[in-house]
């Protein structure tokens, strides 16, 4: 089977040229695999339909307060948010210290999973809830294409081009030395970043849209670093589902 007639020749984004880097078609799927320096990516497009992800960005944000479709997500302030009655998941705007001060995440988050797999990061600790269908679902089809068996996942609802996520890499010792992370994505398309630590300007910038699925695995939390950064243009809701496995 000659799969570059099945596939376009490369992804819909650009990658360093130079030794390391290397593009190849996905096998049975309209994605792409990507080698890099002490790491590796899996871009899918549209690993999840239409319909599924259409019925997911309804799911993340179904309630009985407030009407999903019209919401003025971001101009809700936190109290007021903690008393609307989400049906399915728990969402949350925590605090994080930056420059002597407790400012509120730019973004919303939740965090589920197995019993006792507590996440920590950046002096932010979660303890899971218990899984839903809503939530199982995606995590089994992606353990399925995989080969891996995630115990958790961290939801991020960017509810705007102003929410954000600045420079990190998910090195924190609960996901073992060299974690399998699986980024499923839902709503507004949103560009993710990664850039090289010891080169910063070797960046990868992949637009994450409705039902994409990038996987990240390798070395490549120890090297490379990402983020979502602010995109003023977008005006809509963006759900990133990052499927993890804590190692207790």
């Amino acid at each position: 089977m000659d799969l570059f007639r099945e596939h376009p020749a490369r992804p819909p984004f650009e990658v360093p040229s130079g030794e390391g880097y290397s593009i190849e078609p996905l096998d049975g799927h309209e994605g792409f695999r990507i080698f890099m320096p002490h790491g590796e990516l899996i871009y899918i497009g549209r690993f999840f339909d239409q319909k599924v992800s259409d019925h997911t960005v309804e799911y993340l944000q179904e309630n009985d307060t407030v009407d999903w479709k019209t919401a003025a997500w971001k101009d809700i302030p936190a109290d007021e948010l903690a008393n609307i009655r989400f049906k399915n998941i728990r969402w949350k705007q925590d605090l994080i210290r930056m420059y002597g001060k407790r400012m509120p995440l730019p973004r919303l988050t939740s965090w589920y999973g197995d019993c006792g797999r507590i996440y920590t990061y950046s002096g932010i600790t979660s303890v899971p809830n218990a899984w839903n269908e809503g939530l199982l679902y995606p995590k089994r089809k992606i353990e399925d294409f995989a080969s891996v068996e995630f115990n958790s996942v961290m939801l991020n609802w960017y509810r705007d081009g102003t929410d954000h996520l600045s420079w990190h890499a998910d090195d924190e010792k609960e996901l073992g030395v060299n974690p399998v992370i699986a980024s499923a994505n839902f709503g507004e398309q949103r560009d993710f970043v990664l850039r090289n630590i010891a080169e910063p300007s070797r960046r990868i910038t992949i637009p994450l849209g409705h039902g994409t699925l990038l996987l990240m695995r390798g070395e490549l939390q120890h090297y490379w670093q990402h983020s979502v950064p602010r995109r003023m243009k977008a005006r809509g809701s963006r759900f990133n589902l990052t499927f993890r496995r804590i190692v207790m």
